[in-house]
């Protein structure tokens, strides 16, 4: 269906052209939008088969929005190459989704292959975001180019064997100290009744990013004052692994080893398993994300539908030994949409494009791209969306691929989901009470904006040097002045250039 009348002269060029075109374009709020008619947009799909043309939840999109989608879906196997294939092209859309700040995305940014949207976001209600942090962190350098995808920023958690705390007549931790105290007694004081020595605390696998990834060490060090990744001190930014704070975490993690109440396997454990000591009653705590006591009670619940309400219980992350809450958030976001120069040539052009975009994050919008169809894919119990069964996989799968160009920048726009029990509501209204409380208390990565050009040629080296280290230390395979000389050689294998790079970018930012 045609809705407005498109602008003319929306040409296409060659992104090697694209620095020399419309580089002199800069806000203007009095810029008339030119109207358009159909918006292109590329996205992919995460199921088996792409979105059908003309589905009715496409239909209902564009109803709400006046303007009709054009989207080529991409499988997400294949996106990251279509991406660089179609930016080496002449043929591109009005809107891409990128997933991620890769190094071919920021040279074509930072190049004039984007929109810098910094100035232009604020003056659309839907688009000016409610987490400026995020908005900086997905930047390039300080530049906004593209309306990042938000994600739940805080999602750390504690999650323990709500029965053993019972067993043991113990209340649930709230500072690291209280939680080394329930870790011990889970190891020492039969927490399951058996009479046998064979359970423990802390289950910890073997995590496959380095540093800054959001490990259970990392969550340790934030709450002990290190920092998220990197830190501000005295007026510099330096890797958290610089403090001593970052030291201190790192003995108390060694205490935690030495003492046994990690298990033994914490350096090969699989994180697939990362379940089954909790369930099977080995071992009692988990710090994760707070899905993850979802998903436990959902497993509990099949071994034990009338007792798995007794299992789980969960908190936030934990006060340090300063007795401070530096909570470990996440990024916030996974990629955004960016507006190629190529398509969008003016000004007028860019804002009508915004003005769609702010349109599809509205509060009339967001729940079809977040749930669906009413009567289709779910229906409402209050205000809490209640997924229908009988719906077609294809509906299901239809639905799920719109919520990739979902980007929730002012806050979720859509409906909760209700849970399948009063209990297992009760847990997840408490999981998003933690989550509220502890983003305000969130220790943000200072150095997420900026991109430093040693990093991005020596990164993969340079990270792994202080994370092997910290596992070597933890083990008690190296002692501290290993460990110092592992931060030493970080330094001088590039690390210092990094500092550096880092630092002269946030001072051009300020």
């Amino acid at each position: 269906m045609k809705h407005r009348k498109i602008a003319a002269g929306i040409g296409i060029a060659a992104v090697a052209a694209l620095a020399l075109t419309s580089c002199s374009a800069g806000p203007d709020a009095g810029a008339d939008a030119a109207e358009l008619e159909t918006l292109t947009i590329m996205a992919p799909y995460l199921s088996t088969n792409a979105p059908e043309d003309g589905n009715q939840f496409e239909t209902a999109i564009e109803d709400e929005i006046g303007v009709d989608l054009d989207i080529t879906w991409v499988p997400n196997s294949s996106y990251g190459d279509k991406v660089n294939i179609t930016l080496a092209g002449d043929d591109l859309p009005q809107v891409m989704v990128i997933q991620g700040k890769d190094p071919g995305f920021v040279r074509n940014a930072e190049a004039g292959a984007f929109w810098d949207l910094t100035e232009y976001l604020e003056d659309y209600e839907n688009l000016k975001t409610t987490f400026p942090q995020v908005q900086h962190s997905s930047s390039i350098n300080g530049k906004v180019y593209g309306i990042f995808r938000s994600r739940d920023v805080m999602r750390e958690a504690v999650i323990i064997r709500k029965d053993w705390l019972a067993n043991l007549g113990l209340e649930m931790p709230t500072t690291t100290d209280e939680l080394y105290e329930v870790a011990k007694a889970f190891t020492e004081n039969d927490p399951d009744g058996n009479g046998a020595a064979d359970t423990y605390g802390l289950i910890i696998p073997k995590w496959p990013g380095t540093i800054g990834t959001n490990s259970p060490w990392d969550a340790i060090e934030t709450w002990y004052g290190a920092g998220n990744r990197w830190t501000e001190r005295d007026g510099e930014l330096v890797p958290n692994f610089t403090t001593d704070e970052w030291l201190e975490a790192v003995q108390f993690e060694r205490q935690l080893v030495e003492d046994g109440v990690v298990n033994a396997d914490y350096a090969t454990f699989d994180s697939a398993k990362w379940n089954e000591p909790f369930l099977t009653g080995k071992g009692g705590i988990i710090i994760d994300v707070h899905s993850r006591a979802g998903q436990l009670m959902s497993l509990l619940k099949e071994q034990d539908p009338e007792g798995f309400q007794n299992y789980v219980d969960v908190t936030g992350n934990l006060e340090g030994p300063d007795g401070e809450l530096n909570a470990l958030p996440t990024a916030g976001y996974s990629g955004f949409l960016a507006i190629p120069k190529a398509q969008v040539k003016t000004k007028e052009q860019l804002r009508s494009v915004l003005e769609v975009l702010n349109q599809l994050n509205s509060e009339e919008v967001g729940p079809l791209l977040n749930n669906g169809i009413e009567g289709v894919t779910y229906e409402l119990e209050g205000d809490l969306a209640v997924g229908i069964d009988s719906a077609s996989q294809v509906d299901k799968d239809t639905s799920a691929a719109y919520a990739q160009l979902g980007t929730n920048v002012t806050g979720f726009q859509g409906y909760l989901p209700k849970q399948a029990s009063e209990y297992e509501q009760e847990m997840y209204d408490k999981r998003k009470e933690i989550e509220a409380s502890d983003l305000e208390s969130a220790v943000y990565d200072p150095s997420a904006a900026y991109v430093s050009k040693t990093y991005v040629s020596k990164g993969a080296q340079l990270d792994t040097i202080v994370a092997d280290a910290r596992i070597q230390y933890i083990a008690g395979q190296l002692d501290l002045d290993g460990l110092q000389d592992a931060i030493d050689l970080w330094r001088s294998s590039g690390g210092d250039d990094v500092i550096a790079e880092i630092n002269e970018l946030a001072d051009a930012d300020s």
